[in-house]
C-alpha cells in the first residue's frame, strides 16, 4: 500500500467517546483525536439508559471536523462500541424509547427465569457464550416478561454501534461480531438462532440482517451529508464491537499470544478459527464472539477497571477528587497482597458504593477491610492480576496451547502497575500498546474493505511498524505462585 487514505473511526466506550481520523501511507496508521465526550448512563423514571440524541450529535460533531481535517475525502467512517444494548426502532423508523444501559437492574433474576424455559446447557450449546445478566437475551426476555409496549412497537432491533450507522446511511443491519454478543446467535451457522427465541418467546422478526465485518453498507444520507457538511462517505460494517476493533489493533505474530483489552472491562482470549462449545468451555464460562476475517475470539469478560472507577466517583462524590495516576501511586506504597476479591462478584456490577461494596466482600469471606484509598486499588489490581492468571492457565487447557506473549492493548495500558502485575502473576512477557488498539483496528477494517489491504496479517503488520510497545517482563514469580495458590482457595 503505497497511496495515501483516510479513514473516519468512530470509537464509543462506557466513559467516553473520540472520533479519530486515521491516514495511512508508507506502511504506517497515523492517528488523530478530532473530538472527545463523556458517556456514562443517565437515569429515567428510574432506569439507566443511553443518552442516544447527544451521542449521536457528538458523533456528527466528531466525523465533521474529521471530513474537514482529511486532505482528501474520508474513504469510510465506521463505527464501534461496546456489546449487548440495543435500541428499539418504530414503524416511523426513529427511536422508540432511549436505549437501556446494559446495567439496568430490570436484568435481575431473568437468567433464572431463561434456564426455566431453555435449560442452560442449551442455551449454551447454541451461542457459546458466556452468561452474563447484562446480555440481549436477558434484557429482551425482561421487556417480554414485562409487557413492554415499547417491544410491542417495535419493527427493527438494532445494536447499538449499528444504530448510530443506522442515523447516520438509513439502513438498518446488525453487523455480526456485535451481534454475537447478543447470545441470540447460532455460532454454528453465525444466524439468529430459531431454537433460542422459540424457546424464550422472543420476536424474531424484529431482528435486523447480519453482515459481516468488511461490509461497505450504504454512503451518508442526503440530509446527515449536508448536516455535517461533508460528501456523501461511504458507511462501513467494521469490528463493530469494539472488542473485535481492539484484537485486530493487537500487534501479535504466530499462534501463542493472547490478548486483553484493558479498560472499563477487562477481555481476555485468543484468536481461533472456529468456536469450541464443549463441556471445558462452559464449565470455565467461556464466550464465543464473533472476530473479523473469519475468527472467533474466544475470551472471558473480567469485571476490569470498572471497579477501581467507580471507587474514584465515590471518594469524589466524599470530597476526594484524585486522579487515576495519584491512586495508582498510592496502590503502589501499599501492602502487597492485603487481600483478595472476585473481580465478578454479582453486587460489583451495578454503579454506586464500591469500596462499600469491596469492603462488605473482604468481610464476607473473613479477611480484614480497609478504608485506605491505596491499599484498596492496591488488592484490586492484585485480584485482577490473579484473575488474568488463571484465565490465562483455562484457556491453554481449552486450546491446547501454551501461550509466550499476552499482548494489552487499550486506555488500561496506562496503568503501568496492573500490566506489572499481569507480567508477575502469569508469568509471561506482556507487551503493552497500542493504547488506541480500538480506533486502529476499526481503521484498518476499513482499510481491508476498501481493498487498501487484504489480510490480517498486513494490518498487524502496520500496528507493529506504526506504534511505540512496551514490554514488561515477569517478577517474584516465586512469590505470585504462592499468592496465587491462595488466591484459588478461596
Amino acid at each position: 500500500m503505497s497511496e495515501t487514505a483516510s479513514y473516519i473511526a468512530v470509537d464509543l466506550g462506557a466513559e467516553s467517546g473520540r472520533v479519530m481520523l486515521g491516514t495511512m501511507a508508507a506502511g504506517k496508521l497515523h492517528l488523530e483525536e478530532l473530538h472527545r465526550f463523556s458517556n456514562g448512563p443517565v437515569e429515567v423514571s428510574g432506569s439507566l439508559r443511553w443518552d442516544f440524541d447527544r451521542l449521536l450529535d457528538e458523533v456528527k460533531q466528531g466525523i465533521r471536523r474529521a471530513a474537514a481535517k482529511a486532505r482528501s475525502g474520508p474513504l469510510g467512517i465506521g463505527v464501534d462500541t461496546w456489546g449487548v444494548d440495543f435500541g428499539l426502532i418504530g414503524d416511523d423508523g426513529r427511536l422508540i424509547e432511549a436505549p437501556y444501559h446494559y446495567r439496568d437492574s430490570r436484568t435481575n433474576g431473568m437468567m433464572d427465569k431463561a434456564f426455566e424455559l431453555m435449560p442452560k446447557r442449551d442455551i449454551y450449546q447454541n451461542t457459546g457464550i458466556q452468561f452474563m445478566q447484562l446480555n440481549s437475551l436477558y434484557q429482551l426476555l425482561s421487556m417480554r416478561l414485562a409487557g413492554s409496549t415499547a417491544l410491542a412497537r417495535t419493527r427493527r432491533l438494532i445494536f447499538m454501534a449499528d444504530l448510530f450507522s443506522y442515523y447516520l446511511c438509513g439502513k438498518a443491519f446488525g453487523e455480526y461480531t456485535l451481534a454475537s454478543t447478543s447470545q441470540m446467535m447460532d455460532m454454528a451457522t453465525g444466524r439468529w438462532s430459531k431454537a433460542i427465541f422459540e424457546k424464550l418467546g422472543l420476536p424474531m422478526e424484529i431482528m435486523p440482517e447480519i453482515v459481516m465485518p468488511g461490509t461497505v453498507v450504504a454512503p451518508l444520507t442526503d440530509k446527515v451529508a449536508r448536516e455535517i457538511g461533508c460528501g456523501k462517505i461511504s458507511v462501513i460494517a467494521v469490528g463493530s464491537h469494539d472488542t473485535a476493533s481492539a484484537v485486530l489493533g493487537v500487534p501479535g505474530t504466530g499462534t501463542n499470544w493472547a490478548y486483553l483489552s484493558s479498560g472499563t472491562w477487562s477481555l481476555m482470549g485468543v484468536e481461533i478459527p472456529k468456536a469450541i462449545i464443549d463441556d471445558k468451555t462452559f464449565g470455565y464460562g467461556f464466550t464465543n464472539e464473533g472476530g473479523v476475517q473469519n475468527t472467533i475470539r474466544l475470551l472471558k469478560n473480567i469485571m476490569g477497571l470498572w471497579l477501581v472507577q467507580e471507587c474514584k466517583r465515590q471518594w469524589q462524590r466524599e470530597g476526594q477528587d484524585l486522579s487515576y495516576a495519584e491512586l495508582t501511586d498510592l496502590a503502589s506504597k501499599a501492602k502487597p497482597f492485603f487481600g483478595y476479591i472476585d473481580c465478578d462478584w454479582s453486587d460489583f456490577l451495578a454503579p454506586g458504593d464500591m469500596p462499600a461494596r469491596i469492603n462488605k466482600y473482604l468481610s464476607q469471606t473473613g479477611q480484614p477491610t480497609t478504608h485506605d484509598k491505596g491499599q484498596m486499588v492496591r488488592l484490586v489490581l492484585e485480584s485482577l492480576a490473579l484473575k488474568y492468571r488463571r484465565t490465562l492457565e483455562a484457556i491453554e487447557d481449552v486450546t491446547g496451547n501454551i501461550i509466550d506473549v499476552l499482548h494489552i492493548v487499550g486506555g488500561g495500558i496506562q496503568n503501568e502497575l496492573l500490566c506489572q502485575f499481569a507480567a508477575d502473576a502469569t508469568g509471561k512477557r506482556v507487551v503493552a500498546g497500542p493504547i488506541e488498539a480500538t480506533a486502529s483496528g476499526n481503521i484498518l477494517m476499513q482499510a481491508i474493505a476498501t481493498g487498501r489491504l487484504q489480510s490480517i496479517e498486513e494490518a498487524r503488520a502496520i500496528v507493529r511498524q506504526s506504534f511505540d510497545l512496551k514490554e514488561y517482563q515477569p517478577r517474584n514469580v516465586s512469590m505470585w505462585t504462592q499468592k496465587y495458590e491462595q488466591y484459588t482457595q478461596r
